[in-house]
């Protein structure tokens, strides 16, 4: 049976005591206020991390058992999240996880961090932020902060999220609070972090934003307020189209240079002398990561809204997701010069996670270089020292385990696939041992030995 929608005239069960806007401040000052963060994944967990750091208590709900189950046990699923510190929040109850949507009750801000991945025909899947919308708004109380910031559109938090929290018979500005604040994890980086990569905060109005500010103020180094949601929302998006639509140039100019003879990693160092008006993309066998090969489509269907074709972010969408191709038409030029086939051929690939040092395979172009040379008959095997076995995806689920590295075990396979290019690998010993070496990351670079093994894609 369906539970009824709340009304104006249902009393609401009531969770930590109510702040109104004088109160806030203080709860934030004196690290009073709770915050819950829906999704302990890539963007959740680094910020309970932050959160704690700065003397704040933290909840962190999420619909898996098992990672529930894991926090609370004190241990990280996350490469670059050290399970002695999820062990030092929990001891001293700054932190716990639970997968019960009552406990966000008692959360005084609530921070949304779900994914917001793309249809099979690439339009936004807004399932995740549509659901845990509702999921809050069952549980709404008085004086809550509600943030998302999951990736989307312009217009989402407004248009999306606010109509289902006002279900409730709670208005927007006056009994609950709302902002969007777009995260900017990037996973592997070690030059900047949650609390140093400054945080843009967009309210749906001018109290909601102060409030937004004001929390995270007390935890990041640097906010940066914005106008509005809408703003907030279209930063990110300008953000990732940039990247996408300049590693799509250099993508094609990788291609272009290819059949010119030029190696196009000799290009970009050459052209990055300059000190100024150039800054370097590189290219690779696809688009990996939570951003930047959904996002873009995101904008993309928002301005058919407004009868406009965004011709630069369509062609360069077409031009990154057509590498995987490219990098096994060159594989099978490759193996032609060997006279041997795709079909029937052993490859390795070298790296599962969409990009080097890190253990996150959301989008990675080596799941689907996988799937596309089996379907040519390619027998593939992969080696991955951050992910000892293939996850369950949406999509995908290869059901691989990653095979230890030897010698004999090199030479037994026709070509070494490099896909992502882990700092962890010894590229000369890998070409001295592989047979055939087809470097998609210019991994290979500075190997002296063996370089006529070495194929450029």
């Amino acid at each position: 049976m369906m539970k009824p929608k709340s009304t104006v005239g249902v009393e609401r069960p009531t969770g930590r005591p109510m702040l109104t806007c004088d109160l806030w401040s203080e709860a934030i000052k004196r690290r009073t206020a709770q915050v819950g963060i829906v999704g302990m994944g890539y963007v959740g967990l680094p910020l309970m991390r932050t959160f704690c750091g700065s003397g704040f208590s933290c909840l962190g709900f999420d619909v898996d058992t098992t990672k529930v189950d894991q926090l609370n046990a004190g241990k990280s699923y996350i490469k670059h999240i050290p399970s002695s510190l999820i062990r030092e929040v929990v001891n001293e109850g700054r932190f716990r996880a639970s997968t019960d949507p009552k406990s966000l009750r008692k959360c005084n801000a609530i921070l949304i961090c779900v994914p917001t991945p793309l249809t099979k025909t690439r339009e936004p899947d807004m399932s995740y932020v549509e659901s845990t919308a509702h999921l809050i708004a069952d549980h709404l109380q008085r004086g809550q902060l509600i943030v998302l910031e999951s990736t989307t559109y312009p217009g989402t938090t407004r248009e999306l999220v606010k109509p289902i929290l006002e279900t409730t018979g709670l208005k927007a500005g006056k009994d609950f609070f709302l902002a969007y604040s777009p995260e900017r994890e990037d996973p592997g980086r070690t030059d900047y972090t949650t609390e140093t990569i400054p945080k843009v905060v967009g309210g749906f109005g001018p109290t909601d934003r102060r409030i937004a500010v004001e929390l995270y103020g007390a935890a990041v180094e640097n906010v940066i307020p914005a106008s509005s949601c809408e703003v907030a929302e279209a930063c990110k998006i300008l953000e990732n189209v940039y990247r996408c639509v300049n590693i799509a140039m250099i993508n094609e100019l990788k291609m272009l240079f290819d059949r010119m003879g030029i190696d196009v990693w000799e290009v970009i160092s050459a052209a990055s002398s300059k000190p100024f008006g150039f800054q370097p993309f590189y290219p690779g066998p696809g688009l990996g990561g939570h951003c930047i090969p959904i996002d873009p489509f995101y904008l993309t269907w928002k301005a058919r809204q407004y009868d406009m074709a965004t011709r630069f972010i369509e062609l360069a969408g077409e031009i990154n997701t057509s590498m995987p191709e490219y990098v096994v038409r060159r594989l099978a030029e490759a193996l032609n010069a060997k006279k041997k086939a795709i079909n029937g051929s052993k490859i390795l690939v070298l790296g599962l996670a969409y990009k080097k040092d890190i253990d996150d395979v959301r989008e990675s172009p080596s799941i689907e270089l996988i799937e596309m040379l089996k379907a040519r008959g390619a027998k593939v095997d992969y080696n991955d020292p951050y992910i000892p076995k293939t996850p369950m995806q949406r999509e995908h689920h290869l059901h691989m385990t990653s095979k230890k590295l030897g010698e004999a075990m090199l030479k037994s396979y026709d070509c070494v696939l490099i896909a992502t290019d882990h700092t962890a690998y010894d590229y000369g010993w890998l070409v001295r041992h592989a047979r055939l070496v087809l470097d998609t990351r210019n991994a290979t670079a500075d190997v002296k030995n063996g370089r006529k093994k070495i194929v450029k894609a």
